[in-house]
């Protein structure tokens, strides 16, 4: 046996490194496992380079189409290797960042892949570690649709923000947030763009009235959006790949499968350790996230409805407190807010109108356009909405859904106010800086009573 801690973490992404380090400031003795770079996928492969070539595009589109607002740019190109320097050292960076705040906080980094022994303990090659509480922290890995194998031409997510060269087309199958995030950066690089939905709409699991919002926007981003229509096939050439959906074919350059992900178990050794999985592959937890074995944990993707990096962090959070007994608060899912990150983003929290009609709720809708808010035409910022779902007994705000260049930037007031058990009643009474984006959320408020300002 090897050294001992109090807690050990397996995985560096979001939920892992911040759960080591809040275990580090209860004075728990911590290390992470980590295989790869600190920081995870999300840092290095997801999250963070997405949101990083977005930026590019964003700056892109606006040079290329700033002549309305006085801002005129000749010879706009796009550097597709600088693209890909900045992404990596963004990520580098952010990693570094992380690696300090170990060390800062005396969390050890054992470097390989962690699989649990039958005493819940933690093996790493041949070397195994003692701990009091492990926090399984793996995230998920993607998959391939039935019957194709990535490959250079057929990429995950990664993959296509990660590409060798800047392609001239390339068609995204998954139309959820992460094939909308691929689709709106590449659109608006002027790279001829398929987005393929077997369900009826984009971005699915939205309310309906945003999706509209962003189907319409993607038309005017070299975007062809097919809804309704699974993959039939795929042939993948040396040089180009053809696939097939519904009635219709298309050649491209490259094909990313944004369809989904498994969580990421299998060098774990549940089973040895006794921890329980459900029907989907996900590890069954309480509210503390304690699985069936009680010194071991599980946050993440590996848990829950919602595969998001602040909900990881979060759940780590948790976790750690609970195994040290310090006091916690178990994290609320309904309370954790989605983020898409494509041009305009959207972003929610709580249901959708249809969730809680389905639900049996009695339902008011308050609905603002950005349109109407003064803050839309400074900032030129007027394809979006904010919609409220309110249950008309009391006001309880069920669900909560922003469309717009600011969207994720602005769902956090509405997350407070469920949180603290608000109405829409306070909201719409609480005064909102100006000139704004934040307005439409006062007006939406309003307009649940049928007094909206500026609609």
């Amino acid at each position: 046996m090897a050294d001992s801690y109090d807690v050990i973490v397996s995985g560096g992404g979001p939920g892992g490194y911040v759960a080591a380090i809040r275990a580090a400031q209860l004075g728990k003795k911590t290390a992470v496992v980590e295989m790869d770079k600190p920081g995870g996928r999300c840092l290095n492969y997801a999250c963070i380079p997405a949101k990083t070539v977005l930026h590019s595009a964003e700056l892109y589109d606006h040079a290329r189409n700033g002549a309305e607002l006085g801002v005129t740019a000749k010879s706009v190109a796009l550097d597709w290797k600088a693209l890909g320097e900045r992404r990596a050292k963004v990520s580098d960076t952010l990693a570094g960042g992380v690696q300090m705040l170990w060390k800062k906080n005396k969390v050890d980094m054992i470097e390989g892949q962690g699989s649990l022994t039958a005493d819940g303990n933690v093996a790493v090659g041949d070397t195994t570690y003692e701990a009091a509480a492990v926090v399984l922290a793996t995230g998920s890995v993607a998959l391939a649709i039935p019957g194709v194998e990535f490959s250079d031409r057929v990429v995950d997510t990664w993959g296509a923000w990660s590409l060798p060269e800047q392609p001239k087309s390339i068609a995204v199958v998954g139309a959820g947030a992460s094939g909308a995030e691929i689709a709106s950066a590449y659109g608006r690089f002027g790279i001829d763009v398929t987005l393929i939905e077997m369900l009826d709409r984009i971005l699915p699991a939205e309310d309906k009235d945003m999706a509209r919002v962003v189907e319409r926007a993607f038309k005017k981003q070299n975007i062809t959006i097919s809804t309704g229509t699974p993959v039939e096939s795929v042939d993948v050439g040396k040089s180009s790949v053809k696939v097939k959906y519904g009635d219709a074919e298309v050649e491209v350059d490259y094909l990313c499968i944004a369809g989904g992900r498994a969580p990421d178990t299998e060098a774990l050794n549940l089973d040895a350790a006794g921890v329980k999985t459900n029907d989907g592959g996900k590890i069954d937890v309480d509210d503390h996230q304690r699985t069936s074995n009680p010194k071991v944990y599980a946050i993440g993707d590996l848990v829950g409805r919602k595969a998001l990096a602040h909900k990881a962090s979060e759940e780590g959070v948790v976790a750690v407190e609970h195994a040290s007994g310090a006091e916690t608060e178990p994290v609320d899912e309904n309370l954790v807010a989605g983020a898409t990150f494509c041009e305009p983003q959207v972003a929610s929290v709580g249901i959708t109108e249809a969730q809680a009609k389905e639900a049996g709720h009695d339902v008011k809708i308050g609905r603002m356009k950005l349109g109407g808010v003064g803050a839309a035409a400074v900032y030129d910022d007027r394809d979006g909405l904010v919609k409220l779902v309110v249950d008309s007994e009391y006001g309880e705000i069920l669900g909560a859904h922003v469309v717009g260049n600011r969207a994720c930037d602005m769902i956090p007031e509405l997350v407070d106010t469920m949180a603290l058990e608000g109405g829409y009643q306070e909201l719409g009474r609480i005064v909102h800086p100006h000139p704004t984006m934040s307005e439409a959320v006062l007006d939406a408020a309003r307009d649940v009573d049928g007094w909206p300002i500026h609609a």
